[in-house]
């Protein structure tokens, strides 16, 4: 499967994905203070475990941040 991700194009194995399986993937170590939009439209934590991503989303990952 291959996904945008971030303005970049990534391969995965996989041909089925939920988010939650894409973020366990990808950023393993940081899950907390991150926000998910696919196609422009924020996914609410909730339903992470049950969206599933099609090889046509584009998908932003964005990290929170601490500073002033």
């Amino acid at each position: 499967m291959e996904l945008k991700i971030n303005n970049q194009t990534k391969q995965f194995a996989e041909n089925s994905l939920t988010i939650q399986a894409l973020l366990d993937l990808e950023i393993p170590e940081k899950q907390n203070g991150i926000a998910i939009a696919i196609n422009n439209t924020v996914i609410p934590k909730s339903n992470w475990n049950s969206h599933s991503i099609q090889e046509t989303d584009i998908i932003l990952i964005i990290s929170a941040t601490q500073g002033g």
